[in-house]
């Protein structure tokens, strides 16, 4: 299972990395057609609306990846001085922690797709239905609760085996 979770964390951060250079190329080309609007080129039209619904989904794409390998920001200032088995316990706090969030922002995510589709909500400029943007986002979010819920799962491992599969400072030093 740990191989499954790892392996979906990193095939939906590539997903999320694909969409994001692919928005670095569309803002250069928009740019490019800003600055040479005397030639009768122009920017890419809806950039805007294409920009921040590929930014959300990069988002939500990146941050299964970052969970699976323990990559989200710690405060070790206090935590350093205890030992490793309170520090575990901790991680595995906070991983039940994050994965409850995750799971309430997923719900609501899905809530607000429903919502934008039942009432047929588009954007300004391209017309395209608002809730493709949910959609995409609600994607990774649904992987981003089955990892955390694995990383949770795998903190509380840790605490009953004393072995992490994802190391971290404070079990590095001790």
């Amino acid at each position: 299972m740990d191989r499954f979770i790892t392996a979906l964390a990193r095939l939906t951060a590539m997903a999320g990395g694909l969409v994001l250079t692919g928005l670095i190329v569309m803002v250069c080309v928009s740019i490019s057609g800003r600055a040479m609007s005397g030639l009768g080129l122009g920017p890419v039209p809806g950039d805007f609306e294409l920009l921040e619904a590929g930014i959300a989904f990069a988002i939500f794409a990146f941050l299964p990846w970052c969970s699976a390998s323990g990559g989200h920001a710690t405060v070790d200032i206090f935590t350093n001085g205890l030992p490793l088995r309170e520090n575990r316990w901790l991680l595995a706090l906070w991983d039940v922690v994050m994965a409850l969030a995750v799971a309430l922002i997923a719900w609501r995510l899905y809530h607000g797709m429903s919502d934008k589709l039942r009432y047929g909500e588009t954007t300004l400029l391209l017309q395209f239905p608002i809730w493709w943007a949910y959609a995409a986002c609600l994607v990774p979010a649904g992987v981003m609760v089955l990892v955390s819920f694995w990383s949770a799962f795998d903190r509380i491992r840790a605490v009953a085996t004393g072995h992490d599969t994802r190391p971290v400072k404070a079990e590095i030093q001790h």
